[in-house]
């Protein structure tokens, strides 16, 4: 009965504007609105990063209409959708780019909601306009400058007799002119503004794809403009900016000055883990494609490690070489009922700073990190302070490198490897990637560690050591340390970056100062 209650109740229909492109420009109550959807309708605008946001039991509509291009649905039956939907129980959420309000027809589906009796809400976005002004470098109005704005469209012909925008007025009449979805057109609204009196002289810019990695501005002026646009290939979406404000841009251009700006960037880590790789390479302008090459899953028995859970106190040390491995071994941990506390006889040792940063979450503190984050430096740790009949503990992945027991055991050690987890191809996307190399739209392949190597070449499936040198021709490698970067050269293919501290954050800058030479 519950449940037909609440599919009897009405649904509610929310416009989000998605923002210009990046989607770290969402609001927060748009966020909020994704999180709790369960019918998402989006634009072509709207960047596809937001609809993670959107839980996996939504249904996803696509209803971009892209210039030039037969729309996916007109919008007569977009409206129809959201009343649909709407009049059937659903919360929906229709994600539009910019502002649903500025020149994105929001009015007209609000005007459809309405009529039909349907509850909705409006969260307003970050527009265009002043996103790729803003993201270009420059000010739309400045008090040395101007105290004016307009907004336009340029979709309309300027030519028609009953235009609804008053170009005597305008050309003169604001200080910077933003015009939306002007570059059909251009020619036509340039003569326009120099025939009402703008100087022919006067600075302009336009920008494609404000805000996004793939960001392209030129300036000229009026009378130039034209040719500058066409000279450079600028196609939609794209805003055109005029008046004295654009001269700033010489001095305040930041965004297309980051210096991974325009750089694409492949990252293979697991999606769980990505995350801070991402958000490191991202925040200094690059466009990252995430083609996760292993997927950590649950070992298929625990039994080597109850075992030995049982009897932890007859250890004297327990060997982390991996944060997975930490995770892996806490969860099991738990699952037996037991704790930290339980960790207390014998010693803790990690191969490197992030592993001890994880095991510090769980309330633990590392007894031992070695000032070389290998398995290697772990293992000369351990030497100097003499293992010989010494009961160790390693919980690890179930395939891994044997170096680390098979020293200590050469030492004298009482080896235990217990597996904890796996590392598994996994599926889908091969075709994606190899798309993007064939292209030459990838500038870095990113590995962090031997595994990834190893699953992207799967993945990338050349027929031999030829052909994947011509893959990655023109590409660069970053390996987070030592025997990640041998995996590699074993492989035939060269380590361009690697940090000294093979950790993500030296990672990172180990990139962004390579580009920077």
């Amino acid at each position: 009965m519950e449940e037909q209650n609440k599919k009897k109740r009405p649904g509610k229909v929310y416009l989000v504007g998605a923002g210009p492109g990046d989607p770290g420009l969402i609001t927060v109550r748009g966020k909020y609105l994704l999180e709790r959807a369960e019918v998402v309708v989006y634009d072509y605008l709207a960047s596809p990063k937001l609809l993670k946001h959107v839980p996996p039991t939504a249904e996803l509509i696509y209803a971009g209409k892209k210039g030039g291009d037969k729309h996916t649905h007109t919008q007569e039956e977009i409206n129809q959708m959201l009343v649909d939907h709407a009049l059937a129980g659903k919360n929906v959420v229709r994600l539009k780019g910019g502002d649903p309000f500025i020149f994105g027809r929001g009015g007209e589906e609000v005007q459809e909601l309405a009529a039909a009796g349907v509850s909705f809400e409006v969260v307003p976005g970050v527009t265009s306009a002043t996103a790729a002004a803003t993201y270009a470098g420059i000010p739309i109005t400045h008090r040395d400058y101007t105290a004016s704005v307009a907004f336009l469209t340029g979709h309309e012909d300027p030519t028609k007799e009953d235009s609804t925008i008053n170009w005597e007025n305008i050309a003169t009449g604001a200080g910077t002119i933003v015009i939306y979805m002007g570059i059909k057109n251009l020619p036509i609204i340039v003569e326009k503004l120099i025939r009402y009196g703008r100087d022919p002289k006067t600075p302009v810019a336009v920008v494609r794809w404000a805000s996004t990695p793939e960001q392209q501005s030129v300036v000229g002026t009026l009378e130039t403009i034209t040719e500058v646009v066409r000279e450079a290939g600028i196609k939609p979406p794209s805003l055109v900016i005029v008046g004295e404000v654009v001269k700033l841009r010489e001095t305040i251009n930041w965004f297309e000055k980051r210096p991974l700006f325009g750089k694409r960037i492949v990252v293979t880590r697991t999606r769980e883990q990505a995350s801070e790789l991402i958000a490191g390479l991202e925040e200094a302008g690059a466009d990252c494609y995430e083609y996760p090459t292993i997927q950590i899953e649950p070992t298929d028995s625990y039994e080597i490690l109850d075992s030995e859970l049982e009897r932890l106190r007859e250890y004297h040390w327990i060997l982390f070489t991996s944060i997975n491995g930490v995770r892996y071994f806490f969860k099991r941990l738990f699952a037996k009922g037991m704790d930290a506390r339980d960790l207390k006889g014998p010693s803790i040792a990690v191969v490197g700073r992030s592993t001890a940063d994880t095991l510090f979450e769980y309330g633990v503190n590392a007894d031992l990190i070695p000032s070389t984050f290998t398995s290697e430096g772990l293992a000369e740790s351990l030497l100097d302070q003499g293992v010989e009949g010494r009961n160790i503990l390693i919980p690890r992945a179930s395939k891994a490198r044997e170096f680390l027991p098979e020293t200590l055991r050469g030492a004298g050690a009482q080896v235990t490897v217990a597996p904890v987890y796996k590392n598994v191809p996994p599926q889908g996307r091969k075709e994606a990637l190899r798309d993007a190399l064939e292209a030459g739209r990838v500038s870095m392949v990113t590995f962090s560690s031997s595994s990834t190597v190893r699953h992207f070449l799967t993945m990338v499936d050349a027929a031999d050591q030829e052909e994947l040198r011509r893959l990655f021709k023109g590409v660069r490698i970053a390996a987070i340390g030592p025997i990640t970067a041998k995996t590699v050269t074993d492989n035939g293919l060269t380590v361009d970056v690697q940090p000294d501290v093979h950790r993500i954050p030296e990672m990172v800058q180990a990139i962004i100062e390579s580009y920077r030479q």
